[in-house]
């Protein structure tokens, strides 16, 4: 495991983005696994900057996201999938055809969740994985005491997440309670794994990841069994290491 502290967000985001970068020059067709949220905004900006300056060229990638609310379509403003056309997708020259996001309104979630992950296993697995993190230690969405050996799968999210994703939202009734998510298992399957964090309300978070007990009290402890992690956090995230 890698640790890098950086002075602030911006920085964090140009050394996320050139860490991302260098595996879409050094492999063009990679698979690539996609987060959503705050936290990736900036990579995501430093990414389209790189790529309309014709220094890397997403033509051959194939992407999977983490997850998508359940029951929320796709073209609603507040899905992932929504989120990450906006910010990334229509900014770039990756085909459609290669983006792959859970679909929320499956009927069949169960065999959604499999079908999932056996596409992943298809195209050799994901070459790098970025990661946000929650105030609760989640990855992805799962939240604390999910099982570890989990692979994608429905879950039921955690208050703490709905209380800090009520932001997005006119209320925080209107915030979904549940989502398709991978799981600890497909994360961890995962070649290379970049975990971003900012902001002082990381900073328990972080430091119960990188120094603490592995358990599923805190899913993004797993990450120390990886032998192939790097984490870039801002000072105030890094504040209690």
């Amino acid at each position: 495991m890698r640790i890098i502290v950086v002075d602030n967000y911006e920085e964090m985001s140009k050394k996320a983005a050139s860490v991302v970068a260098s595996q879409i020059i050094l492999k063009p067709n990679s698979v690539l696994g996609l987060a959503t949220g705050d936290t990736p905004l900036g990579m995501y900006k430093e990414l389209i900057t790189m790529y309309n300056k014709k220094e890397i060229d997403f033509s051959e990638i194939e992407s999977f996201n983490l997850d998508e609310y359940y029951r929320i379509d796709k073209n609603n403003s507040q899905s992932y999938h929504y989120y990450m056309v906006k910010n990334f997708f229509s900014h770039v020259n990756i085909e459609k055809e290669k983006i792959n996001i859970p679909n929320g309104m499956a009927e069949n979630i169960e065999e959604e969740c499999k079908n999932y992950d056996e596409k992943i296993n298809r195209v050799g697995g994901i070459d790098i994985q970025v990661l946000g993190i929650g105030v609760n230690g989640h990855i992805g969405f799962n939240e604390p005491a999910v099982n570890f050996e989990a692979g994608t799968h429905l879950v039921n999210l955690d208050e703490k997440t709905i209380q800090s994703n009520s932001r997005f939202f006119k209320s925080i009734e209107q915030v979904p309670t549940r989502a398709i998510s991978m799981g600890i298992k497909t994360i961890m399957y995962s070649k290379n794994i970049i975990l971003l964090a900012n902001g002082e309300a990381k900073a328990d978070a972080i430091t119960k990841t990188i120094t603490g007990k592995i358990s599923p009290e805190v899913p993004a402890s797993v990450l120390q069994l990886h032998k192939n992690v790097i984490i870039i956090v801002d000072k105030e995230a890094a504040s209690k290491l």
